[in-house]
């Protein structure tokens, strides 16, 4: 299938109108007025074509847990939300951690999924720490990287022989980051709000102390180290001292610890983990953000059953929803607000996760692959959880009004997403 995407404004470093001609899954040309009578014109003018995002933190819950998400379901809704290609945790059931259960999963993508899938495998069997490393040398070419997800390694020296592992074979680690010793029982960031409802809280350490020992130990051992979901200001100085060192640390970012803190906990959907964290911890994520400590934005998508949510602030699982929201909620929020550019964001969900990934991805080149996705900037529009691809519908913001929606997305050149409010062809 062709298509010529006319009078774009076209995003990567900077922002320039142009035609976009794709076939056979390629850019073809990028040029001012390309004329092509065999091609499926899309009328872009108007709108904005970004390359696709890139979401380094997803759980699709397949297998062994459809009921919250599948495969098809969460790329559909991945697809929604303008991300051409995710990156799936291995905390599945089974567990993501040897080539026959991979090789199973990434058979059932080539059926169902319509983005592109780079899956994280395990770092220990079954995600236990009794138990041995993956071969990290056997997986390597079919993953993103090693991750425990959802469970902080507790052992430093399992961490050590992991990144060790990881170096020798130029692997990216990333890092679930909290202390379980440090948790004392609690779900929720304390503060005001805690004390008020009683819930069991806990404080910054779980998370920065581990992130403070990876960051030595990924010295020590030369590894590309990730750290997921940042959440606090010690964390980020501990990231931010690491880069100045030269060292191989990267950190990514959710739209909810941007754009929200504990005091605004309100039910069980304002649950996650890392949960959120003060107003001082929100503007240090921010001011991260925009110096480059931080990476990239991830939405760490975890669907649940709206029954397992709804078990009260302590049964509930951690875990909100993102893929649908997560570039309008950023948009609306640090670019119409003039905090950042438009150029600033393409680098958070684009270009930035491409590098991490080291995949070749993130930017609207010729010749490359057209992952590609259109945005209308100026129709501002309320989020409803009720209309979301995802099945899960735990989202802190339902509601709330934002710009920048994918209106039009392309994976491989083919058209995996179209709203029905754009009739441009």
């Amino acid at each position: 299938m062709r298509y010529l995407l006319k009078g774009g404004d076209v995003v990567g470093r900077q922002v320039i109108k142009k035609d976009i001609l794709i076939d056979h899954g390629v850019i073809e040309a990028i040029d001012n007025d390309i004329e092509d009578d065999d091609a499926t014109i899309i009328d872009c003018e108007g709108y904005t074509i970004a390359p696709g995002f890139i979401d380094m933190h997803v759980h699709l819950r397949e297998p062994g847990y459809e009921h919250k998400e599948t495969i098809k379901t969460g790329t559909q809704a991945a697809a929604r939300g303008g991300f051409t290609t995710i990156c799936p945790m291995p905390n599945t059931n089974p567990v993501m951690d040897s080539f026959e259960k991979l090789h199973a999963f990434m058979k059932k993508v080539e059926t169902d999924a319509v983005v592109n899938v780079l899956p994280f495998a395990a770092i220990t069997k079954e995600l236990k720490e009794n138990q041995e490393l993956v071969d990290m040398k056997a997986l390597k070419k079919m993953v993103a990287g090693f991750s425990n997800d959802g469970l902080g390694l507790q052992k430093a020296s399992l961490m050590y022989h992991a990144m060790q592992r990881a170096n020798e074979i130029e692997a990216l680690i990333s890092a679930h980051c909290e202390d379980e010793s440090l948790l004392f029982g609690g779900y929720v960031h304390r503060g005001i709000k805690s004390q008020q409802n009683e819930w069991e809280s806990m404080t910054a350490l779980p998370e920065s102390i581990q992130v403070a020992r990876d960051v030595l130990i990924s010295e020590e051992t030369d590894a590309r180290y990730h750290v997921c979901h940042i959440s606090t200001k010690e964390s980020i100085r501990i990231v931010r001292d690491a880069k100045k060192r030269g060292l191989k640390v990267t950190s990514e970012v959710t739209p909810h610890h941007i754009l929200l803190v504990n005091h605004d906990v309100e039910n069980e959907n304002f649950k996650m983990n890392p949960p959120l964290r003060n107003v001082d911890d929100k503007y240090a994520l921010i001011q991260a953000l925009l110096d480059g400590t931080i990476d990239c934005i991830a939405t760490d998508h975890a669907p649940h059953a709206e029954s397992e949510k709804k078990r009260g602030m302590k049964e509930a699982p951690f875990g909100v929803v993102g893929l649908e929201t997560a570039f309008p909620l950023i948009y609306t929020n640090l670019v119409r607000t003039n905090m950042a550019t438009l150029t600033q964001a393409i680098q958070w969900f684009s270009i930035n996760p491409a590098k991490i990934l080291n995949v070749d991805l993130g930017y609207i080149v010729k010749n490359r692959q057209a992952d590609l996705t259109i945005l209308d900037l100026n129709r501002k529009q309320r989020i409803n959880k009720n209309v979301f691809y995802s099945k899960g519908k735990n989202t802190p913001f339902d509601g709330w009004e934002a710009y920048g929606f994918p209106v039009m997305t392309f994976v491989r050149g083919k058209v995996v997403y179209h709203d029905e409010t754009f009739n441009r062809y």
